[in-house]
């Protein structure tokens, strides 16, 4: 060996050398095996475009596992000689970040009009260049492999000429338009905000009765509404055409309380008979399905509010604005409390009850989303999604786990205009100019004239764009789009994307959507869906709830290696969400230790020239190994990445660790032992890529390689030959054997220092290689082993294994009266713990699913301890 190691790992002092290194000599450029950067390259591309985190955020453990998971394919793909680019970038977040630059603002107390639009704006750059790179500096110490040198951002100079090229184009082709449509409205943020900026939660609010007079009767239709200030702005009560006790009313008008409004009763199917009264109110201009009807319908559209959520008595009838002058800019929830006492006043108010409903909030104020009619501009998206849907349907694109199609082709086939534009300052600025004449121009440069009327009087459209917008062009627009660069022409179509659930309907839809349309081909063929990361309850963390566990907390404590491994070892196969615990971490820590501790063995150990015939543990790490190395490359290449960390898992600490290592104590090649462990190494490099390096740059054998760091060393191969069945089963024999005798032991309390004599009755054919194994690692001074025994062993322990037998004679060895009356206490209070365990799962009604299947796990392993000490008394008996 060539190098020692330190005693302890050093997680902290490994990463920043090794990342620093990797990065400095390009290894995380496209290439090749022998680790020379070569963009021309003919190897098989193998490409990942990051989900661009915002410049105003920092690392998270969503962000942790997102990143993990991609930089483990890149990894693997990159060692098996693939031609690989992982794109990293950061997205402007164009409300966040501007909510965080008025935030610093207002500490001046000054608003962003005070200083204008201009200089707000370059307050941001300024404000992005000393901030903006948090997290990638943060994805640094996570070891995400990115070229960094490729590093891009949403609104630099060639992704902004993306976003207007792609804008004119769907413009020029009558796909976006400007129109009045219900979007989401935060009164705060005064701008509109995407479905995906909407944070939903059930709460307690209450189900207002209240009565609209039949016009020239005594009559009323009861209408039942969670909102009822929003009743300023109804302009019909609809009923469903089936609902019996409405047909009547059906065509009739109304008289709107307060308002004194003549508003219709009309007939819909959408109307939901067994909510409420089956009759509800309709307000298109504050409801979207409300919206969707009015238009049905021919309806009045009154928006009632400013942008601020205060009412606008401007917007009503002129014949109206008068009895309701009083309500004249106050606030929506203030209004409804007046609105409430108002009718029940003039006796309109049925009833009051409580009611759970959705509410829905904006994701960076939490102010609650008002549904606004607004003239905004939209992508019309009904002919974009059939391509999509199509690539989809015939496998150009696949979801993994397949179960997220379904959700994908839902809202694809269910899907709604785009709304695109934000009434925010920082982000992409709509390219669009109004002339004085009310001539729009859509153009990528600022037009000098209008091209109609010839006036110079021309207004840009002071909206930005949605920033998915910009996201949306994110797997082409990277590498270059549109211009046709080297880069595009290599790596487009892209292979892979990596990102959760939660955003396939806002982000992945909507980058096949542009990738068909614009670049007239599939952006990936492959799309890995994940699970959400939740504390061990299974809630959602957030820092209110105080559950949120800092992933840069968790790599100073354990490092980055540790925090990957508990992260993708949690991961299953249909991409549930995942239950983070810091016992997860700690054992993910554990195994670290475990690896630096083997290396240290191994470096440490002499070299011997054994020449002699292969021995029996030789033969069996070989057979696993390769085995192993089948499994692995099997679920990386199915992206069962959860299965392939706990198969890896098993074998190095188990099987490598546990056993081979103890077995190589007694007979087994150096050779073979360095050269299993090299390969484990590069196998447990996706998943570790520090310790893995740092360990390997200390192996002699390396240097026979060409290649300076493991990133570049080959992929393992399996050799199939050395995969033995007959051996594994003997193996199988061995450990067993070795198990039930230290089991002997530790039931009885007999120490390590007594050797003990052992009688095996198998059928199984064991050499005198796995013999001496047996004695060896059970500390057995005598062994026997015997296809059958000639009379009864008394006073012995016995073990009994499925075609095993095992008797193991304690006359001399302990006092066996003494040690029974010891089982039966130990069996006693045993039994007590079982009795208090069932008790508990009998009564348990509201108990978390985690808990009782932990309860009912603890009443499985107390039985299997209780069968135990049974048997064992029985023995000492006998």
């Amino acid at each position: 060996m060539s190098e020692e190691l330190s005693k302890v790992y050093e997680a902290k002092s490994v990463e920043e050398k090794w990342y620093k290194t990797w990065e400095e000599k390009g290894y995380f450029t496209p290439c090749l095996p022998a680790g020379k950067a070569d963009p021309s390259s003919k190897a098989k591309p193998f490409v990942i475009v990051i989900p661009p985190p915002n410049i105003t955020g920092s690392l998270h453990m969503g962000h942790a596992l997102d990143n993990t998971i991609q930089d483990i394919l890149i990894r693997f793909n990159r060692m098996n000689g693939l031609k690989v680019l992982w794109v990293p970038g950061t997205d402007h977040a164009g409300i966040a970040t501007q909510n965080v630059v008025e935030k610093e603002l207002a500490k001046e107390k000054k608003r962003k009009e005070d200083i204008g639009r201009e200089k707000f704006v370059d307050m941001v750059w300024k404000w992005k260049e000393k901030y903006g790179g948090q997290i990638t500096m943060q994805l640094r110490r996570l070891g995400a492999s990115c070229d960094w040198t490729r590093e891009r951002f949403t609104m630099d100079e060639g992704l902004s000429r993306a976003v207007k090229k792609a804008f004119v184009a769907l413009y020029d082709d009558g796909l976006i338009y400007r129109g009045k449509r219900i979007i989401n409205w935060c009164p705060r943020c005064k701008t509109a905000i995407s479905d995906i900026e909407v944070e939903y939660t059930e709460e307690n609010g209450k189900l207002w009765y209240l009565k609209y007079p039949v016009e020239g009767t005594k009559e009323f239709v009861t209408v039942a509404t969670t909102r009822p200030e929003t009743m300023l702005g109804d302009t019909a009560v609809a009923v469903n055409p089936n609902d019996a006790r409405y047909k009547h009313f059906i065509g009739k008008m109304l008289v709107l309380p307060l308002v004194g409004r003549r508003v219709p009763v009309i007939k819909d199917d959408f109307v939901d008979l067994s909510f409420g009264t089956g009759a509800v109110k309709v307000t298109p201009a504050h409801d979207p399905n409300d919206y969707e009807i009015g238009l049905r319908h021919n309806l009045p559209q009154i928006i009632m509010m400013h942008h601020d959520g205060k009412v606008n008595v401007s917007h009503f009838p002129k014949e109206e604005q008068d009895d309701i002058a009083s309500y004249e800019g106050i606030d929506r929830f203030k209004l409804r409390d007046i609105i409430v006492a108002d009718l029940e006043k003039g006796g309109y108010l049925e009833k009051i009850e409580d009611y759970k409903n959705k509410v829905g909030r904006c994701y960076r104020c939490k102010t609650i989303i008002e549904p606004y009619l607004s003239d905004q501009w939209f992508v019309r998206m009904k002919d974009l999604v059939r391509p999509a849907i199509q690539a989809v349907e015939e496998g150009k694109i696949s979801y993994i786990p397949d179960r997220w199609t379904k959700v994908y082709l839902n809202w694809m086939e269910n899907h709604r205009d785009w709304c695109i534009s934000r009434q925010i300052w920082w982000g992409h600025r709509i390219p669009a100019w109004k002339c004085e004449c009310g001539h729009i121009i859509v153009a990528e440069e600022a037009p000098k004239k209008c091209d109609k009327c010839g006036s110079t009087k021309l207004v840009q459209d002071p909206d930005v764009l949605d920033t998915w917008f910009s996201s949306s062009l994110w797997p082409f627009s990277t590498l270059g789009w549109p211009e046709k660069t080297k880069d595009l022409e290599a790596y487009y179509p892209t292979t892979v994307l990596v990102t959760g659930y939660d955003i396939i309907t806002f982000w992945v839809s909507k980058m096949i959507v542009m990738g068909l349309k614009l670049m007239k081909k599939e952006p990936f063929s492959k799309i890995f869906i994940h699970g959400l990361i939740r504390d061990v309850t299974g809630k959602k963390m957030s820092k209110s709830l105080g559950n949120v566990i800092d992933p840069i907390n968790v790599i100073d404590r354990v490092g980055a290696d540790a925090l990957r491994f508990a992260l993708v070892s949690l991961i299953s196969g249909q991409g549930q969400d995942i239950k983070l615990s810091e016992d997860k971490i700690t054992e993910a820590r554990n195994f670290s230790n475990k690896i630096w501790n083997a290396a240290r063995y191994i470096l440490g150990k002499g070299r011997s020239e054994k020449v002699k015939g292969q021995a029996f543990a030789d033969k069996w790490i070989l057979s696993r190994f390769n085995r192993t190395i089948d499994d692995i490359t099997g679920k990386l290449e199915e992206f069962d990445l959860g299965e392939a960390a706990r198969k890896l898992y098993d074998f190095v600490w188990s099987e490598f660790c546990d056993w081979y290592l103890e077995m190589s104590k007694i007979d087994a090649s150096d050779k073979v032992l360095v050269e299993t462990f090299e390969g484990t190494l590069r196998l447990l490099h996706p998943f570790m890529p520090f310790i893995t390096e740092e360990i390997w740059q200390k192996l002699e054998m390396r240097d026979a390689r060409c290649e300076k760091t493991i990133m570049l060393a080959q992929w393992p191969k399996a050799d199939r030959n050395l995969i033995s069945e007959s051996i594994e089963e003997e193996m199988a024999a061995v450990k067993d054997i070795v198990r039930a005798i230290r089991n002997i032991r530790a039931t009885l309390n007999i120490p390590h220092s007594k050797e003990l004599t052992a009688h095996v009755v198998t059928g199984k054919k064991l050499g005198a290689g796995q013999i001496e194994y047996i004695r060896s690692l059970a500390r057995i001074e005598k062994i026997d082993i015997t296809s059958k025994i000639s009379k009864k062993i008394e006073g012995s322990a016995t073990a009994v294994l499925p075609d095993i037998n095992i008797y193991v004679p304690l006359k001399g060895i302990i006092d066996l009266n003494k040690e029974a009356e010891r089982l039966k206490e130990k069996t006693a209070k045993l039994d007590g713990d079982i009795a208090q365990i069932k008790q508990r799962i009998s009564v348990g009604r509201n108990i978390p699913e985690e808990v009782m299947l932990e309860w009912k796990g603890r009443e499985k392993e107390m039985l299997r301890q209780k069968e135990a000490l049974t048997d064992q008394i029985d023995s000492l008996s006998a």
